[in-house]
């Protein structure tokens, strides 16, 4: 599995099938999701099969997140209760819009949070949020909501807001944003083309609906053999030159390597999977 998840597959938290299908489906983190995919009268049920996973849950496998739901709401204070003291490789929080929130929810679970911005509020205070706690593991767009709150098309109009949220991500120092999903589980290309417009532009890694989606967010979101090769040569050049005293050097084939390239060439090697794994085959099954 790759140290850094290229897909993050949501499943809904009151159907413990889907959710014991999403843990085998072959994504590298799985979202059991607390709020949006589950009904208002399944909420307890919910929470109650969550906190039993989680307490059963042990290393191995795809990493295991929570989906809350907003806090300051009913709902989320119940959600909150419920996971003080358990363990979880990190929470999603929805709706964040304040930092003073999201140091309450830190402080409380003591887990890694990934913020989502879904409304204008939340995007003008991104870089706010993005700095707000030491948990704070990562913010990124829930990108159907924010683009009814500014009334934009979903795709042209939040072109901006993409850039915006790569910025403020990458000024805190935090991994590059996680993309949003892409709600057409029949349009497989439309996803493949979407997702290398989000690597291109500074994402890395996809929020998944449906485990047919995974092979081509994988396919994507892994760096080629012939990417990694080349992040290899840069990194030994810059090793050879170090030792000659030299910061910046012409590697064999006339390119310029500097201290920025080599960075670069980290981020590859580091965002490469440690060993070759197939792409999870198409799936018929439901998990949202």
């Amino acid at each position: 599995m790759n140290a850094v998840p290229r897909s993050w597959l949501y499943v809904p938290g009151h159907r413990d099938d889907r959710v014991a299908k999403a843990l085998t489906a072959g994504a590298d983190a799985v979202v059991v999701d607390l709020e949006d995919a589950v009904p208002a009268a399944q909420k307890d049920r919910a929470r109650e099969l969550t906190t039993a996973l989680l307490d059963e849950h042990r290393p191995g496998g795809p990493q295991l997140w929570v989906r809350i739901n907003p806090p300051g709401t009913e709902a989320g204070e119940r959600d909150l209760a419920a996971l003080a003291g358990r363990r979880a490789d990190g929470v999603r929080v929805p709706r964040a819009e304040d930092p003073d929130a999201v140091r309450a929810v830190g402080d409380r679970l003591g887990l890694p949070m990934q913020l989502l911005l879904e409304s204008a509020r939340g995007l003008w205070r991104a870089h706010e949020l993005a700095a707000a706690h030491g948990l704070v593991a990562g913010i990124g767009l829930g990108e159907a909501d924010l683009a009814a709150d500014l009334l934009v098309d979903r795709d042209e109009g939040l072109h901006w807001a993409r850039g915006a949220v790569v910025v403020a991500a990458r000024a805190a120092g935090l991994p590059s944003p996680v993309q949003s999903v892409w709600t057409d589980v029949g349009d497989l290309d439309g996803l493949r083309a979407s997702s290398r417009t989000g690597r291109v532009t500074g994402f890395f890694g996809r929020s998944v609906v449906h485990p047919r989606q995974l092979g081509p967010v994988h396919e994507v979101y892994t760096p080629s053999p012939e990417e990694r090769a080349a992040a290899e040569r840069v990194v030994a050049t810059a090793a050879a030159a170090a030792q000659r005293g030299e910061s910046a050097v012409l590697d064999a084939d006339g390119r310029f390597v500097d201290p920025a390239v080599v960075a670069r060439a980290r981020t590859v090697l580091d965002r490469a999977a440690p060993s070759d794994q197939p792409a999870p085959a198409p799936s018929s099954g439901e998990t949202r």
